[in-house]
This record gives structure tokens, sequence and C-alpha cells, in this order.
């Protein structure tokens, strides 16, 4: 009889994919999915370390996991509770000292190990803990994706190339909870690629903390993408996140060589003021970013930027906040990320002595995004009357409805035949909201 697997994953793509490969290196064992944790056999929470009280959110589901599981052992079945992920890595025996009930805590370095886990787990009377960081490469460890795995929402899936950060920006826990910069190697990601499109997949987006710094290709990251277009069934191909310090010749000239490449890029620049991003060691300064941007116009006129701000870093004065806002001004981003600072326990920022007020941070962060979000409606609304190509990936809200997503990773809204999905179709767009688009066929496509 098969076994239940329940993952909850918070967090990043990265994470997503993560889960994914944990269900393929469990799938031996005889562990199926599950949808929901009330019939799992095995529960995992993979999580993320990056935003503010992401460990008290863990302990809290726990706590919820550990009543749902004491109910299954009154009925005379059991469950395995695991913590995996960047909290696991990071507070991997405050987990223990705090839900001595968990049977595993692993960082995301270790899940390939999962199956010797899993027997350790079972014959020992304590909790399992992997937060070493190995010395193999996880990936030649781990079995093929299946279809039941794959993170593919429609036909699009993400693909991790890169791993781990080298920059120790003093905000940031990745280089602690992810290790250092890691490459695979291009022919490992390219028999990936046939798999997952082999699987139905028709776009990719490559997925790495600072992907294009990517070394597994002669040509960098810009050469991986060319190998990748350059294969029968891949339409379209997203990268994310990026490193603006590390976007290269090669690369900048991809986006206006590689019609599959997608006019839209994620390029965090996390603040407008020198001074600021000096003290969170970015290795750019606003004019670095400023140029680079321009660059990239250059090579592709239509290119859409997203990117991600911290307001209220620790020193951060007015007139640093109002370089950030004449930096959104000028650059006009389609889509952006933007949170408050907050301290990560292990960070050279948390020990800051210059830590801004709550009610400070409130205030920056309200108008930023108020402007952020002035620039992502008007960026919607230049769309209308345009036609656009949309990957129709999933069905909508009401009946007869599809939704998918534009080179701009726009959700877009269509009345249109079930036969279209996962098909790339000329959509004309009709309107415009503020996160979202709604589209008609083109003539010539029966409805």
């Amino acid at each position: 009889m098969a076994k239940k697997l329940y993952i909850k994953t918070y967090g990043c793509q990265m994470n997503v994919y993560d889960s994914g490969r944990m269900t393929d290196v469990l799938a031996p064992l005889g562990y199926e999915s599950a949808t929901e944790p009330d019939d799992a056999d095995m529960v995992i929470l993979n999580t993320c370390h990056i935003r503010e009280k992401a460990a008290e959110k863990v302990y809290s589901e726990l706590g919820r996991l550990r009543l749902l599981r004491e109910k299954k052992q009154a009925r005379g079945d059991d469950m395995i509770l695991a913590v995996a992920g960047c909290v696991a890595q990071a507070e991997g025996d405050e987990i223990l000292a705090r839900a001595p009930y968990v049977d595993m805590v692993f960082g995301p370095q270790a899940y390939h190990k999962l199956p010797e886990m899993v027997a350790r787990a079972s014959r020992a009377s304590g909790a399992v803990l992997e937060t070493d960081f190995p010395t193999e490469d996880k990936f030649d460890q781990l079995p093929q994706a299946s279809a039941d795995s794959v993170a593919i929402e429609g036909r699009s899936a993400f693909l991790t190339v890169q791993e781990g950060c080298d920059k120790f920006c003093a905000f940031c826990v990745v280089p602690y909870t992810r290790g250092s910069e890691y490459s695979r190697p291009a022919a490992d990601v390219i028999v990936e690629a046939q798999r997952l499109v082999d699987l139905g997949v028709t776009e990719l987006t490559l997925l790495g903390q600072n992907v294009n710094n990517y070394h597994g290709h002669d040509k960098g990251l810009g050469g991986l993408i060319a190998a990748l277009a350059d294969m029968d069934g891949i339409e379209r191909l997203r990268y994310t996140t990026s490193y603006p310090a590390e976007m290269d010749d090669t690369l900048i000239a991809a986006h206006g060589d590689i019609p599959e490449l997608m006019p839209f890029l994620h390029l965090p620049v996390q603040s407008g003021s020198d001074r600021v991003l000096k003290a969170m060691n970015r290795r750019h300064s606003s004019g670095d970013y400023r140029q680079l941007v321009q660059r990239l116009r250059d090579a592709r006129p239509d290119i859409a930027l997203s990117s991600d701000f911290i307001v209220g870093f620790p020193g951060e004065s007015e007139s640093d906040f109002e370089d950030t806002l004449e930096l959104v001004r000028e650059i006009n981003f389609v889509q952006a990320y933007s949170f408050k600072y907050s301290p990560r326990p292990g960070t050279p920022a948390a020990g800051s002595d210059e830590q801004i007020e709550e009610a400070v941070k409130d205030e920056r962060l309200a108008r930023l995004q108020a402007l952020l979000g002035e620039q992502q409606s008007a960026f919607n609304k230049s769309c209308v009357d345009s036609v656009m190509p949309v990957l129709l990936d999933r069905p909508g809200r009401h009946l007869g409805q599809m939704v998918g997503r534009s080179p701009y990773m726009q959700p877009v809204h269509v009345t249109a035949p079930d036969d279209l999905f996962g098909k790339i179709i000329d959509l004309k767009i009709d309107d415009a909201s503020g996160n979202s688009l709604t589209a008609s066929l083109v003539k010539g496509i029966a409805a």
C-alpha cells in the first residue's frame, strides 16, 4: 500500500523546485503525493528564512501538525514530521529543542539523503539532524524528475542551475543557509531540461541565488541560455534571481539575440542610495545599476524590469530614501517586491545600533509601494489594444475562462476553448487593472 507524502513549501521558487525533488527522492520508498496533511504518512515543511518571523511561523505550523499526529496515533497510525530548508539549516538544534517531537531536520543541501534519514528516524529513538554542507554534489545523487514531482504550471517549470551565494550582503542569511556558490555542469542542465520537455514543458525558468554568475558553461549563463534555446520544444526562457554586478556582456547580448529569452528581467537593486548600498555590502552603486539598465535597454528596447527594495535599512536617512524614490522614478519598474528591513540573526546588519523605528519604516514603505503601484498600473494600461503572445497555463475562475502569462509575467484572463490550454496564443489586450490584463482571441482563432 502506497504511503502518502505532504510537503508544505514556503518562500522562493528554488524551494518549489527542491520540494519536487524531495518527492522524487522518496518515491522509491513508496511515497505518493498528498494534497492535504490529514492523510499523510510524512509531512515535510520546506522552510524559508528570508522574511521576519519565519521561524515562528514554522513552530506554529508544527504545533498544529503535532495535534494532527496525536489524533493519528490514537487511531493506531503515525506520521513522520520533518523540517527542511533554510530555517532548518539556520536553527536545527533550536528546532529540536523547542519541538522534540520532530523526527527529521535537514538543510537544503541534504535532501538527497532522505532515504537514509527516513531509515535512521525509523530505527532510532531520537531525531535525525542533517545540517552539514556535504562534499558531494547533491544533484548527482538525485533521481530523474517525475511527472508528479516537477513543479509544472501549465507548460512552465523551474530548473535550478546554480545554488548558494558568496556575496554576503549585510542583511541576508542565504550564504549561511545555502552555502557557497555552485554551478551545475551545462550538460547536466540540458539533460534535465530535455526530461522536462518530454513531460510537456515549453517554458523554463532557470533558478539560482546568483543565477547570472553561473559558470557551468564556458560562456556563462548567456551560453547556457543559447544552448537551451536551440532545443526542440523550448519556446520560452527566463532566469532569476540576478545580481547586478555579475551581468556580463554575453548575457546582456542574449537579451537582444535570443527571441526565446523573454523581455522581462528581475534585477534586484535594494536601494537607490550609494551610502546604503555600501552599508549593505552590495557590489554595485546606483550609477552602476543605471548604466546596466541602459545597456539592457539598448540590447532589448522592449525589456521590462522588476526589482527588490529594502526600506529602513539601519542608518537609512530620509535623504537616502529619497535617492531610492528618485531611482524608481528614473528606471520605471513594471513590478517590484518591497519590504521593511527586518534583522536576521547572525547577519552583520542585525547588530547595528542604527536601527530605524518601525513607524518610520512603515511610512517609507507606504510611499515606495504607492509609487511602484502607479508604475505597474501605468505599464499594464499601456498594453491595452496591443497583441501579445500569451502562454495559457491554467483555468480561470469563471466557466470558459483561462489565465495565461504574458512575456512580461502579467496574468492575462481570456475566454477561450479548453484545447488552447498549454499553447502560446496571440491575444488582444482589451483592459488592464493594477495586477492583471483582460484579453480576447485574435480574429482567426476559433472560439
